[in-house]
């Protein structure tokens, strides 16, 4: 199993910076490299939408970003400290919401696409953008 706690969120207004962190811990956990990693936001009366995934295959490294974040926001993890960030630029009004890192085994069954396909996650942090 994977324990995962978010950290950084804040208040910030438009065009500002922010920066995530998610650090993953578990009994038998010493890598990140097999699992799909994750940041999924949910508005206040809204769904859970995914934003960002990382994943790697073999030597290679993928991102995956929701249309309404590429260019702003940008996924990265550090191995060796097992945790997770997300960078965000420019942040926009429409960006508030609480946010959620997640995870999934590599070989597990879904997408990084879809909130639902991810089998663990944190508590989540609140990030408010004002206009």
């Amino acid at each position: 199993q994977v324990q995962l706690v978010e950290s950084g969120g804040g208040l910030g207004q438009a065009g500002d910076s922010l920066r995530l962190s998610c650090a993953a811990s578990g009994r038998t956990l010493s890598t990140l490299s097999t699992y799909v990693l994750g940041w999924c936001r949910q508005a206040p009366g809204q769904e859970r939408e995914f934003v960002a995934a990382i994943s790697r295959v073999g030597y290679n490294t993928y991102t995956y970003y929701a249309d309404s974040v590429k260019g702003r926001f940008t996924i990265s993890r550090d191995n060796a400290k097992l945790t997770l960030y997300l960078q965000m630029n420019n942040l926009e009004f429409e960006d508030t919401a609480v946010y959620y890192c997640a995870a999934k085994p590599s070989v597990s069954s879904g997408t990084y696409s879809y909130p639902a396909s991810y089998d663990y996650w944190g508590q989540g942090t609140q990030v408010t953008v004002s206009s």
